[in-house]
């Protein structure tokens, strides 16, 4: 029997994720499309899970589509073949940012193609020495601008580094994306989901409320019209949290000198 495409383990408020298919470099094929796509489509009911690391089993992240893995319909053509293809992951990718919960997304190896809009998709990044990653789709006949790259990319490093990397499809490795904030941290291969879960626990220990606020908050403002408009955002959403319960909860903690203990109220 075939492995599950993908595994999900629970640490208490954390989910992590692992990309299952290590003998195909954790490629995109159907099976694990879809199972990523049903994970975070259920997150927004998920309150009790605030933080997801998502990770790789095996020596490459992802590097990228797996042509041979998606069943073709006789009855369609080859048009409407790749257009689900391709909706299928632009999907996962729109339910990653729209979930609330943060996104600690740890790449080694190769990510390439789908596998580098799947780092780009997350919220925070760290990534192995061994790190490589590119828009590879302009390397094989196709633009450079797919799976959300060309929406994330410019956002996160810039219009001339983006534009460097989606016109040649070299790759970046992890010492250039460090330089450039792409990542956050290197972290040996050993020491990598421990860091992500640290990062992830410390997020975690946050008000759940105000940790999806946050997230939810850095999304519009990414794409806000003015300073204005993102202050907007950000006085509705601190109203909001300065009635609730884990507001009063907070406020006591900090004066007792201990930790908080939150209740999503």
């Amino acid at each position: 029997m075939a492995a599950d495409p993908i595994r999900v383990e629970r640490r208490e408020a954390v989910d992590i994720v692992t990309l299952n298919r290590p003998q195909a470099l954790n490629t995109f094929d159907e099976a694990m499309t879809f199972a990523l796509r049903d994970y975070f489509a259920a997150l927004p009911e998920r309150t009790e899970v605030r933080v997801v690391v998502l990770r790789a089993e095996g020596r490459a992240f992802c590097a990228g589509l797996d042509l041979g893995g998606w069943a073709q319909d006789p009855e369609r053509g080859q048009l409407q073949h790749f257009w689900r293809l391709q909706r299928a992951i632009a999907g996962l990718l729109e339910l990653m940012r729209a979930c609330p919960q943060p996104i600690v997304g740890l790449g080694n190896g190769a990510a390439c193609g789908a596998g580098f809009s799947l780092l780009l998709a997350s919220d925070v990044r760290l990534g192995t020495p061994d790190l490589r990653m590119n828009a590879a789709y302009i390397k094989v006949g196709l633009g450079g601008c797919d799976l959300g790259c060309s929406y994330f990319l410019p956002r996160l490093v810039g219009a001339s580094v983006a534009s460097e990397y989606m016109l040649t499809g070299r790759f970046m490795t992890a010492e250039r994306a460090l330089s450039c904030g792409l990542l956050s941290r290197i972290v040996p291969a050993e020491d990598l989901l421990g860091a992500g879960l640290e990062l992830a626990e410390e997020m975690a220990a946050n008000a759940p409320m105000g940790l999806r606020l946050t997230k939810d908050a850095i999304n519009r403002n990414l794409d806000a019209r003015s300073l204005a408009d993102a202050m907007a955002v950000e006085d509705r959403q601190q109203v909001m949290m300065l009635m609730s319960e884990d507001f009063a909860e907070g406020v006591a903690a900090f004066r007792e000198k201990r930790q908080p203990l939150y209740r999503d109220r």
